[in-house]
This record gives C-alpha cells, structure tokens and sequence, in this order.
C-alpha cells in the first residue's frame, strides 16, 4: 500500500466536501482545553461556508457536550451540531426500536459515574442498586478516571450471574485525558461480551450515530461528507460502515503507533490501515486550517 498524504491542514482538500463530522476527544481537545488551532480552523470551516457535526462518544446527551465543549474553550458558534452517543441511547431507550431494545425492562442498574445519569432523564425507568433487581445493566464508564478495570469486575461479574443485557453508549475502549490514558465503556463492555454476555452498542463506529449526522448535516451526499478523527476502531472504521471519506489525526489515541519524530508516518500508518481494512484519504498531525 502506498503511503498516505501527510497535509498541512485541511484547507488543502476543503474544497471537496460540504459537511465535516468532527470527533471531540483527540481531535478537538484532551478533556482539559481546545487544541492549538482548532478555533481557527472551525471558524475558517464556517467562513467557507462548510457545516459541521460534532460526534462524541461520550455517554451523555448534547447538552451536556456542549457544556463540555465550553469548559475546554469551544464556544456554541464555533460549529453547527453535535450528536453524541449518550443521546442515540437515550432516544433508543425512549423509542425502542426493535426487538432487542422492546425486551429490556424499565428497570437498570447503572455502572458510571453521576455525571453519565441525563441518558435515562424523562424516561419511565427506574434505577435500582442490585443486579438482581434490574433487568438491564447501563454502562457509561468509571467513576474516577484513574480507575482500572479491576474494580468494577466484581459488579460486572453479578451482572453476568444475573443475565442482563448491557447497554453500552460510549463503545471507545480508552481516551486521553492529559497526559492520562483512561479506560471507557468500551473496555468494560469488551469484558461482559467476552464472558458471554449481551451488549448493545451506541456510538462510533455503528451506522445508526453517523445516519443521525448525515440528518443534522442536510442529508448531504456520502461523497460530499468527511470524518475527522483520531481513533482507528471508531472514526475509521465508523467512516468506513457509514461510506464516508475519513482523515486521521495522528497524535491522538495512536500517536505512539503513527508519529514518528513528531509528524506523522505515513509509510507506518499505511500498513497498519491496511492490516486492519481501513482507508484515510489522508493524515495530518493536528487539527489545522
């Protein structure tokens, strides 16, 4: 495989699409503060007359997204919409889609923090503290993000004896939070269906978050549409189940694997997309206008 475009910001190939879905989280900023950068580039997205859709797998609604996003330095204007994969759960356990989510009860455990409990607000469910008295487990994560997995094995394990269903609306396995590598539901979701149990993903890389996107962006045309992000196993791979255009962030969650002296390698990130069958358009190490 040839190795990939390293670009010098995205105002080289803007011209080709109309509509941008943006990852947050080692893309726009650590959890801490916006990237350099990033403003402008937003704001020259905007002046070129581009829309833009913020997609998080963090297991919250939008709301709470976009006061995140103002905390880090990220003002309203700067973009268009966000869609995060705590509101898809919400509006799964709202609306029931199918079968799989007809059958999961009103009654859940939730493992996460109190920060992840505006996913089940206004909806006819009730929470309960003992496995035995749920019939689903909602998942959104660790409490303290210094936490390992090994703590919340014992709680996940009486889930399994008690055969629920989980729920899991952040399917991202670890982020950056400064210099902080954090486990997310992602992981602890990996450990129940590992063991046998029933899982139920919302959020990157799954079609239904980026069919949600492609709405808030207009309906625009696959080819119009691209994905920035810095993650191989949801922005990539969720660019590519949605049949969209991706362009990877390089020193993000993979910087170790796809930098080399501070830039990204694009002979190393080729074979790696490859082995792993995904595409990017191109690379760039931040991003930049």
């Amino acid at each position: 495989m040839a190795p990939l475009p390293v670009l010098s910001g995205l105002a080289e190939i803007a011209g080709r699409y109309d509509g941008y879905i943006i990852d947050l989280w080692g893309v726009v900023h650590d959890g801490v503060q916006a990237f350099p950068g990033v403003l402008d580039c937003l704001a020259s997205l905007r002046a070129a007359g581009k829309t833009t859709c913020m997609l998080s797998n963090a297991p919250r609604r939008v709301a709470a997204v976009r006061d995140k996003l103002r905390s880090v330095g990220v003002p309203d204007d700067a973009y268009d919409h966000v869609m995060t994969s705590g509101e898809a759960a919400h509006e799964a356990l709202r609306d029931r889609p199918d079968a799989a989510h007809a059958a999961l009860g009103d009654r859940f455990i939730h493992i996460g923090p109190p920060r992840d409990d505006d996913i089940t607000h206004g909806l006819p469910l009730h929470e309960v503290s003992d496995p035995a008295d749920a019939t689903f487990a909602l998942c959104t994560g660790v409490d303290d993000f210094s936490e390992p997995l090994e703590l919340y094995t014992p709680l996940l394990d009486r889930c399994l004896d008690a055969g629920l269903p989980m729920i899991c609306p952040n399917p991202d396995l670890v982020v950056m939070v400064g210099d902080l590598r954090a486990i997310c539901a992602g992981t602890m979701a990996a450990y129940y269906a590992e063991r046998g149990g029933a899982v139920i993903y919302h959020g990157k890389p799954h079609r239904g978050v980026y069919a949600r996107c492609r709405h808030l962006l207009g309906d625009l045309p696959s080819a119009r549409i691209l994905a920035l992000g810095d993650s191989l196993g949801t922005d990539l791979a969720g660019a590519k189940a949605a049949g969209i255009d991706a362009l990877l962030i390089c020193s993000g969650i993979h910087a170790d694997e796809l930098m080399t002296g501070g830039r990204p390698d694009p002979a190393r990130t080729a074979a790696l997309l490859e082995a792993k069958g995904l595409a990017a358009i191109g690379l760039m190490a931040e991003m930049v206008w």
